[in-house]
């Protein structure tokens, strides 16, 4: 499954909407998804949203070139 995480760069900071990011992941289920992020980085997760095919097909469109799926 591919896996769109919102985070926070920094855990020490309030989260803002203007600052919050997103990463694509795939992994095999929610929970791993978050136990990769948490201990790979340093980010503070809000969101994890399963994609379904449609919604990773409209991402694959919307941002052509700059999408990619983060590995660790």
């Amino acid at each position: 499954m591919i896996y769109k995480i919102y985070f926070q760069p920094t855990k020490t900071q309030n989260p803002k909407r203007e600052s919050t990011k997103s990463l694509y992941l795939e992994a095999s289920d929610l929970p791993a998804a978050r136990l990769a992020v948490e201990s790979k980085t340093d980010y503070n997760v809000e969101q994890i949203e399963e994609l379904s095919e449609a919604a990773l097909t409209y991402e694959q469109q919307s941002l052509g070139e700059r999408f990619k799926l983060t590995e660790f």
